[in-house]
């Protein structure tokens, strides 16, 4: 889409992507206007961003002038149902995310992850394996640089590989990345979707939609919701399975990871050998292999950094050992199902820290595991009291009303040989700026035991 002269376009949301966003128009030649409800307070750097820039803003709440424009744009922490948003769409504003407007400026092919988890894991390996083999590539989205930030600085011959939200797929247009990569639909966001998994599950498959001809969708065959959705792929759809035999896709086969396209079958890697554990990481491995193979990277390349890659920061993070106890920082685990995944990587007895702010989270799935493998649970943040309730019965558990107590008190259940594991299953913002920030204390206070 062109930007005119002096288009009156407004921005809601000043966070990283609204700042990011509002200089990208400005650049074009846009009158831009960012209006974010938080109080000026909490928003000092990107006020200062702004200011820099001499774009107008306001910050406390959302005024008139918000809707004097020809397009409103919101970043992805702005909900759908927030009252600015209905507001601008009941007087017939067109609306986009910050995500739709960098694409219209890229040049570059895209790389799009999406899924409820392992969205950052595989966007930072498929950036590694890209970078092992050579490739001119960039990272950015929801993994922490903004699309609107990097855009303007690759050429055709860069790839773009992008975290993507479903928060950024509400309202794209003509997003349309190249390769698409649908990891799984998992219960997530259900107070942002009116508790509804057919409507989160269209928000995901939004990422496919105007992909068409010899664009790449990749696709998980194991996920009931994923396999509900695909089905309306215009793309070339290509599947990957730990539990099935394929004709075209990933595979595993007597513990060895393989690839099959077009009819070609070649062994990546022994399982036992991926540098990142966990089946769901077998999953991660799948997806990236399969979309830097469609890129062009070599089978060695592949093979040896899904060897060497270690993971991401606040994902099953290993800590330190203290007197004999293990503590794994998994702050971004922010949805039931990714601490499912990680309830699944030890087999020694574990310390869960489990809380924060809910989501509209059902935590029946966990008791199983928890029964089995949790010696105990500390309820913290907002949600403490529901999670004492959802597994009264099933294990011991204690709440804590900071992260120090609650350390303090997995310290004190936790025998030498077991494992204190943050893994929270909400959000971050009852005690936190966000889930980068909730980790880094918790290794904060663990180093400091």
């Amino acid at each position: 889409m062109e930007i005119r002269q002096h288009q009156k376009i407004s921005v809601i949301g000043a966070a990283r992507s609204g700042v990011a966003v509002a200089q990208l128009l400005q650049r074009q030649g846009a009158e831009v206007f960012v209006s974010d409800s938080a109080p000026a307070e909490k928003l000092e750097k990107e006020c200062s961003y702004l200011t820099a820039a001499s774009i107008p803003f306001e910050t406390g709440s959302h005024s008139e002038r918000v809707y004097e424009c020809s397009l409103l744009v919101i970043s992805p922490g702005v909900p759908s149902d927030a009252p600015v948003v209905k507001e601008a769409l009941r007087r017939k504003i067109p609306i986009v995310s910050e995500l739709e407007v960098a694409s219209w400026f890229c040049k570059a092919p895209i790389i799009a992850i999406t899924g409820s988890n392992g969205k950052t894991t595989t966007t930072t390996l498929i950036g590694k394996i890209l970078t092992d083999a050579q490739k001119k590539n960039i990272v950015a989205g929801n993994i922490g640089t903004a699309f609107s930030s990097v855009v303007q600085s690759v050429d055709e011959d860069t790839i773009v590989v992008l975290e993507v939200s479903s928060f950024q797929l509400d309202f794209i247009q003509t997003f349309k990345p190249h390769i698409s990569v649908l990891l799984n639909i998992t219960q997530d966001h259900m107070d942002r979707y009116e508790h509804s998994m057919e409507k989160y599950a269209a928000s995901k498959a939004r990422i496919f939609e105007n992909q068409c001809g010899d664009d790449v969708l990749i696709y998980n065959q194991d996920d009931e919701w994923t396999m509900r959705v695909v089905g309306t792929a215009q793309c070339r759809a290509i599947p990957f399975s730990t539990e099935k035999s394929l004709e075209n896709g990933a595979i595993l086969e007597d513990g060895i990871m393989k690839t099959v396209v077009d009819g070609v079958k070649k062994e990546i890697v022994p399982i036992s050998e991926i540098g990142i554990k966990g089946m769901h990481n077998v999953y991660n491995a799948m997806a990236s292999t399969l979309a830097c193979q469609f890129v062009g990277v070599d089978f060695e390349t592949i093979r040896s950094t899904l060897v060497s890659f270690k993971g991401v920061e606040h994902r099953l993070e290993f800590v330190r050992e203290v007197n004999g106890v293990k503590y794994y920082n998994d702050s971004k685990a922010t949805n039931v199902d990714s601490v499912w995944y990680a309830l699944q990587a030890f087999n020694e007895p574990i310390v869960l820290l489990l809380g924060g702010r809910d989501k509209g989270n059902d935590y029946s799935r966990l008791i199983p595991l928890v029964r089995q493998n949790v010696k105990a649970i500390v309820a913290i943040g907002e949600s403490a009291e529901k999670v004492e309730k959802a597994f009264l019965g099933t294990t011991v558990i204690k709440r804590a009303e900071s992260m120090e107590e609650a350390i303090s008190v997995a310290k004190f259940l936790a025998l030498p040989g077991d494992i204190v594991l943050l893994s929270p299953a909400c959000a971050s913002f009852d005690w936190f700026q966000n889930y980068e920030h909730r980790g880094n204390v918790f290794k904060e206070l663990v180093q400091k035991l």
